[in-house]
């Protein structure tokens, strides 16, 4: 390593000519491992496709484990936990009946393939498949699965930034005694408002898990490209840092064109690398929190990196069956009074009755809202964050909660039919994925990218 360059400094835009020339920190001695919970049930069913060892004995073939009693029965014996660790290096085991997808409209089962140490843990009374693996590992995986193997060069390599940024602030976060664990919380739940984010707050037993509620890690179920390896292997150890510390570094598949700040989706601390972006070259950008602006622009067709129809592109950052989405820069979901009632009363617990109104009442800088009163005739009720205000408006997510809302069949002054006009794809905070997707085929570097998407930030090599 060539100590002289740029010592203990966080490089910016134009700093990163290659890999090589990052310096290290003491964040790292070395490649950390990281723990993913892949499934959870009462009965588990995998293939040790090589040998592996389980304490002094050898395992190989087709298993089952049930939960028996508080403990996990395997071969006629009960145990508190079975690690399997394979015998050599390119081992892998396959996990059948993994749900991905898990409350999205394409959620599916499948059988995934992974490499290294398989655990099986009793939590919350289930069996829990948790994989142990290095790091850069995992996160040719999760490029795979996020997006397609490809993807540009420079797209590949920025999300390889972001995916190991976000993983290792979760990581310290988890294992640090003083940090603030990340929890999901009810900021206020009453008779006139139930606010609520949603984040980590299941992933005591292990660092991450493997679905989107988290980041997509899908082991070598789909292969790993050529592209992916080099572009993790150009980034190994490159990470985003901000005032001394890992970059919580959030992502969604479509800003909608201006990207959302942290606390508009979380917990209400502003994160300085997460602001408000306008997704294009364009100075300047509407105040979104302005119920006209957002209306307008919503109801707009806004130039935008993340605003194409280009095909080659959708296909490099969209797997399979995230292309059954077609529309998501701008979109529409159309109820009656009859399923939009029915739809509230099950999602939320609640009879609103007839459904009067949708009333805007917080917006983020993306346009999305973060308060939303549901009016109805027998009660009302103010909800959020966003993410609540997408559960309750459809039977999966809403694709985003930068909407607006036209009504229309009026009966009595109550309107039958309900027209959802949206922008985006996601919470739209961070970097937005098919906006970098656009920003890699236009030849931009990927540190470009980065610090587009997330503005006082840099990027430094933390290991080796």
């Amino acid at each position: 390593m060539n100590t002289d360059t740029k010592k203990n400094s966080i490089l910016t835009a134009g700093d990163l000519p290659a890999a090589a020339s990052l310096p290290a920190t003491a964040l790292y001695e070395h490649e950390p491992t990281v723990t993913v919970g892949i499934v959870s049930g009462e009965q588990i069913s995998f293939v040790l496709n090589q040998p592996y060892r389980v304490g002094e004995q050898e395992a190989a073939g087709q298993h089952t484990v049930q939960l028996s009693a508080g403990s996990i029965l395997w071969q006629g014996r009960r145990y508190d936990e079975l690690v399997f660790r394979p015998k050599a290096a390119g081992a892998s085991f396959s996990l059948q009946d993994v749900t991905i997808g898990v409350n999205f409209h394409w959620e599916r089962r499948e059988t995934q393939t992974f490499l290294g140490t398989l655990h099986l843990i009793v939590l919350q009374g289930r069996i829990c498949a948790v994989n142990e693996l290095p790091v850069e590992s995992y996160l040719a995986s999760v490029i795979s699965s996020e997006m397609s193997a490809t993807s540009s060069v420079e797209l590949l390599k920025a999300h390889a930034v972001i995916s190991r940024s976000w993983l290792l602030a979760q990581m310290k976060r988890r294992h640090d005694p003083a940090g603030a664990p990340a929890v999901a919380s009810a900021m206020t739940e009453n008779e006139e408002q139930r606010i609520r984010w949603y984040d980590r707050e299941d992933h005591t037993a292990f660092d991450v898990c493997a679905d989107d509620h988290c980041q997509r890690y899908q082991g070598i179920t789909k292969e790993t490209s050529r592209h992916v390896s080099e572009a993790v292997e150009a980034t190994r150890g490159q990470i985003l840092m901000a005032c001394g510390d890992i970059c919580d570094a959030r992502f969604s598949k479509c800003c909608g064109g201006v990207s959302e700040e942290f606390q508009y989706c979380w917990e209400d601390e502003p994160k300085s690398y997460l602001q408000a972006v306008r997704d294009d070259a364009t100075p300047g950008m509407p105040d979104l929190t302005v119920e006209e602006n957002a209306d307008r622009w919503i109801r707009s067709n806004a130039p935008a990196f993340c605003n194409t129809t280009d095909r080659h592109v959708l296909e490099q950052v969209l797997n399979d069956y995230d292309q059954e989405t077609a529309d998501f820069y701008r979109w529409r979901v159309s109820y009656t009074q009859q399923q939009l009632a029915g739809l509230i009363r099950r999602k939320l617990g609640l009879d609103f009755g007839s459904i009067v109104d949708l009333v805007p009442l917080e917006r983020g800088r993306s346009g999305r809202l973060s308060k939303l009163k549901i009016v109805g005739t027998e009660r009302s009720l103010v909800i959020g964050k966003e993410l609540e205000i997408r559960r309750a408006l459809s039977e999966s997510h809403l694709y985003s909660s930068a909407f607006v809302v036209d009504t229309a069949d009026f009966i009595r002054g109550i309107p039958q039919k309900f027209d959802i006009i949206g922008a985006g794809w996601g919470h739209g905070v961070g970097l937005c994925q098919i906006g970098a997707a656009v920003m890699g085929a236009k030849g931009y570097r990927y540190d470009e990218i980065l610090l587009h998407y997330y503005k006082g930030a840099g990027i430094r090599k933390i290991y080796g």
